[in-house]
């Protein structure tokens, strides 16, 4: 009896364990508006943007303070892309508000294509690389792609 219990608490303590590990963790106000302020700053040139503020400012930090493994840094390039992605989502909504009928088609048209460019695109480090090292390099990628989209969504509606 006494090895039942054992052996459940044992296994409840790594179901625990895996589903802690399972989420990204969330990046922080402060991570936010660091990240916000920067494309703000620099939001008419996509290729500062790049230099300045993408993985600089979140990632980079979280990758130096982790333990250093594929899954660490995976999860700190997701708290970055999750950033970026409100970014992103946001922008397209301002967009979006400033276009006709026909052309808020096209914009979604044109959405669901870059969705399909960078899946594709960040899913080839998994094709090509067939090992955990893929998984930071697809998250790094749609970080990348993510920031860049929402870059040029804010461009975009300044037309």
């Amino acid at each position: 009896m006494r090895f039942a219990i054992g052996a459940a608490l044992a296994a409840l303590l790594c179901v625990l364990a895996v589903d802690a590990r399972a989420q990204a963790p969330k990046p922080s106000d402060k991570q936010v508006a660091a990240i916000r302020a920067c494309a703000d700053k620099y939001k008419e040139d996509l290729d500062k943007v790049e230099q300045k503020c993408l993985f600089e400012l979140v990632a980079t930090p979280c990758i130096d303070k982790s333990r250093g493994s594929d899954h660490d840094t995976a999860d700190c390039y997701d708290a970055e892309s999750a950033i970026w992605d409100s970014l992103l989502n946001e922008n397209y909504k301002k967009l979006v508000a400033t276009l006709d009928d026909d052309q808020t088609e096209k914009a979604r048209a044109m959405q669901r294509a870059w969705i399909a460019y960078r899946d594709t695109t960040c899913h080839f480090y998994a094709d090509k690389l067939q090992g955990t090292m893929a998984n930071p390099m697809i998250t790094a990628c749609q970080a990348r792609e993510t920031a860049r989209r929402a870059v040029l969504l804010a461009f975009f509606s300044t037309l």
